[in-house]
């Protein structure tokens, strides 16, 4: 099912979400705000000299040229802003979308004195009983019952899930729906510091903090522009020196072409396009800076199941004993399994319907007497016609056989031993006295994970199986998965060490989790992405929150954060090959009148020296909004080696971005020669 957010990105360009956008871009010119980005800072200022200087040469010949190089340095800071801004819009939309979701109800409180009361004024440790068809008031745990729970509000997803109390699926979310039954949940956050408040304030675009190499990145942008800044105010001087004027709009148009402008203006938008494209999968980030240290990440720690294998145990062979057929095997563990619901009991019937054509019979009439699974007794199985088929553990069976008289076959025990050596489960299946075979069961792995796990690998990034199941059945299901390495009988002291370990090695760890136990080991990691279906303190450590509660999102979570780095990387990649190409139209056309020999660098064979100055201004402007919808969408993204992917950006980006300036400046300057404006 989609979800608000999905869809608020889809409207991205609607006029309801650009006007405002368009609106906060001018109100962003404020120097108090422009100070965060000390490139976009520099170009505001040199609109403001080319302004004053535009009306003390009012009549003057010149004024036109002034005036256009005044408006085009205007409209360079405006869009730098507006690509923040519409990045901020999405941010926006997708929170008012939530908030839409919140609503204050009312409450039937069953603490201290009984009542019914608004959710506004619920404290935590306060409990309130939630029947069908109401809404949970606040975020808490279910100490209570068990009950259907629609959760497409927050999640998006149609179908219900189970909550209960005790165990990693006890806790629900403010805002959702009880569809059976009834709860008692007892509330963990008061109005205003719920879940979904958080996830309201962390989709908020302005409340962004920058990542750390956004920080680096705008420190060098500001050298490079400082750098430029003194090179520029040396220059009139130089020019004068070798006898050419050189107007002050002049000086301030070389000098915005020069800095960094094209990255500067899109480098917020970069940053908060990450997020946004994360809250388009279901993930909601804490900060950016954990977005960006997904990117870097190189070890990925992953339950085994429910994340490498589809969750539960099926079965997928009969191994008959000697004397035995396997239909006659099959025929037995379909009738001991009948009554059995759990997922490995429902994958037995359908094995042997699918084997054999065996159908389930009607037991009705037949006096059937199932026999359910215990604890004690390791066995389940039913007693039917005088005929008592039981299936089990192997020295559970074999005690059974002892005290009816039989006893196992060495050929099933040898059975027995290879599946477990699999890695498999074995189940051994008997009537009354005769062993009759073994029912292999394994976990399924989820196809196409050796695949998913093989591009890991080509990125550089080490996956890591964590399971509770012995060394032999891991090491099994590590090799048909293809994880480069495990942790078998894992604690959460052992999940804790291990991150640690990798990380004094230099590593950045993510991993996943649901359970109070994962709690460690998530607040550890450099990249923790707790389920929201999972307990209260999974989610209070995780830097991420999965509204999907799916596993395998980690893989996404990483793509994503690597598509940012290398949107990032490729767009500081084109700006600056921008920038040497803007050299050949700008350079010639400041000094030609001076020193005649630069003509020569005037490749692209621009018409006069305001026009090329012009040409250069207007394109400076015009390519931050055609990198827009490039910094939101993000650079297509392949599970690529460094070396390759430099290759790339500089094959793309770098020629790119020395192409698109000679043939931009020059359609322009045609442009501006025929419509004789310059």
């Amino acid at each position: 099912m989609e979800t608000t957010w999905q869809r608020s990105s889809a409207a991205l360009w609607d006029p309801a979400v650009l006007r405002p956008a368009c609106w906060q871009a001018v109100l962003m010119l404020h120097p108090r705000r422009m100070l965060r980005n000390p490139v976009m800072l520099i170009a505001e200022l040199g609109a403001v000299v080319t302004t004053l200087a535009t009306v003390q040469a009012t009549g003057a010949p010149d004024c036109g040229y002034y005036a256009g190089v005044s408006l085009w340095l205007w409209l360079t800071v405006w869009f730098a802003n507006l690509s923040e801004a519409v990045a901020e819009a999405r941010g926006a939309a997708q929170a008012a979308a939530l908030r839409a979701a919140r609503t204050d109800v009312m409450a039937r409180r069953v603490t201290g004195e009984p009542a019914l009361v608004s959710a506004s004024t619920l404290l935590k440790g306060d409990r309130v009983r939630v029947e069908s068809g109401e809404i949970i008031a606040a975020d808490g745990t279910v100490v209570e019952g068990v009950a259907s729970v629609d959760e497409s509000a927050i999640t998006g997803e149609s179908a219900p899930v189970i909550r209960e109390a005790g165990g990693d699926r006890s806790a629900v979310t403010g805002g959702t729906r009880v569809t059976s039954d009834w709860l008692v949940v007892e509330v963990t956050a008061a109005r205003g510091e719920s879940f979904l408040d958080r996830m309201i304030a962390m989709v908020e675009g302005a409340q962004r903090q920058k990542t750390p190499n956004e920080v680096a990145l705008t420190l060098v942008l500001a050298g490079f522009t400082l750098a430029f800044l003194l090179v520029c105010v040396t220059l009139r001087p130089l020019a004068g020196w070798f006898g050419a004027g050189l107007a002050v709009p002049t000086l301030v148009a070389l000098l915005v072409c020069l800095i960094p402008t094209t990255i500067g203006g899109l480098l917020a938008a970069i940053g908060i396009a990450g997020i946004a494209r994360l809250s388009a999968r279901n993930v909601i980030a804490r900060s950016g800076r954990a977005v960006e240290a997904a990117g870097d990440v190189d070890v990925l720690l992953l339950d085994k199941t429910g994340t490498i294998t589809l969750g539960n145990r099926q079965a997928s062979e009969f191994i008959a004993a000697p004397g035995v057929t396997e239909l006659e095997l099959a025929t037995a563990a379909q009738l001991s399994s009948l009554a059995d619901e759990t997922a490995e009991g429902r994958s037995i019937v359908v094995l042997a319907k699918e084997r054999y054509g065996l159908r389930a019979p009607d037991l009705g009439p037949s006096g059937a007497t199932f026999i359910e699974f215990s604890a004690r007794t390791r066995m389940s199985g039913v007693d039917l016609a005088g005929r008592s088929i039981r299936k089990g553990a192997l020295d559970a069976v074999e005690a059974e056989l002892g005290e009816l008289g039989g006893q196992l076959p060495d050929a099933l025990r040898e059975a027995v031993d290879r599946v477990a050596r699999s890695g498999g489960t074995p189940l051994v299946v008997a009537d009354g006295a005769r062993a009759l075979g073994v029912i292999h069961l394994k976990d399924i792995v989820k196809g196409g994970i050796r695949e998913r796990f093989t591009e890991l690998r080509r990125m550089g990034i080490k996956t890591v199986m964590i399971t509770g199941d012995n060394p032999k059945t891991a090491a099994a299901i590590a090799a048909e998965a293809g994880v480069d390495d495990f942790l078998a009988e894992a604690t959460p002291e052992a999940k804790l060490a291990l991150i640690r370990e990798y990380q004094a090695a230099g590593h950045l760890v993510a991993m996943t989790g649901d359970g109070t136990n994962d709690a460690p080991a998530l607040a550890q990691a450099d990249v923790a992405v707790a389920m929201i279906s999972g307990t209260q303190a999974a989610k209070e450590a995780g830097n991420m929150v999965d509204l999907d509660s799916n596993p395998t999102k980690l893989i996404d979570v990483v793509s994503v954060g690597k598509q940012m780095l290398m949107t990032r990387g490729a767009l500081t990649t084109f700006s600056i090959a921008n920038d040497v190409a803007k050299y050949f139209a700008i350079i010639p056309a400041v000094f030609v009148a001076a020193l005649p020999q630069l003509q020569a660098l005037n490749i692209m064979r621009l018409a006069t020296p305001q026009s090329a100055i012009l040409s250069a201004v207007i394109f400076n402007a015009l390519v931050i909004p055609a990198l827009i919808p490039v910094a939101l969408r993000g650079v297509a993204y392949r599970p690529v080696g460094a070396a390759e992917l430099l290759r790339r950006n500089l094959l793309v980006f770098g020629l790119g971005g020395l192409a698109v300036p000679f043939i931009g400046i020059k359609a322009i300057d045609l442009l501006l020669v025929w419509a004789h404006l310059a």
